[in-house]
C-alpha cells in the first residue's frame, strides 16, 4: 500500500481527534483521541496493521524527534518551573510511586486470575 494512503490514514485519525476537540470544547489532546481512535479501529479491523505498517514503523523508529519541539518549548517556561520546582517535583515523585504500586497491584491482579 502506498505511502500517502498510510499517511491519509493516520493524518485522518488525528483530524478526526481535532474535530472532536473543536466540537466538544473538551480539554483534552486531540492526539490522544486520534490515537485512541486508530487504535480501536485497528482492534475492530476497519483498519488492518498491513494498511499502516509502514509509515507507522518509521514514525515510532523516529519517536525521539517528536519531543525535540516540547523539549524546547519547555525552555520558554523555565522562570515558572524554577519558581514552583519543589511542587513540581514533589508531584512528579508522587505520581511516580502510584504508577508503580498501581502497575503492580494490576499485574498481580491480572497474574492470579490466569493462574487461578
Amino acid at each position: 500500500m502506498g505511502t500517502i494512503l498510510q499517511l491519509a490514514i493516520i493524518f485522518a485519525c488525528l483530524a478526526v481527534g481535532e474535530a472532536v476537540v473543536m466540537l466538544t470544547g473538551i480539554k483534552f489532546p486531540s492526539s490522544i483521541i486520534g490515537m485512541l481512535l486508530l487504535c480501536t479501529l485497528l482492534k475492530l479491523g476497519v483498519v488492518k496493521y498491513e494498511k499502516i505498517k509502514g509509515v507507522a514503523n518509521t514514525l515510532i523508529s523516529n519517536m525521539g524527534f517528536f519531543f525535540i519541539p516540547p523539549g524546547i518549548a519547555i525552555m520558554l517556561y523555565f522562570d515558572i518551573i524554577k519558581a514552583q520546582f519543589f511542587p513540581i517535583i514533589t508531584a512528579a515523585f508522587i505520581s511516580t510511586i502510584i504508577v508503580i504500586v498501581v502497575t503492580g497491584w494490576v499485574y498481580q491482579l491480572s497474574n492470579r486470575k490466569k493462574n487461578g
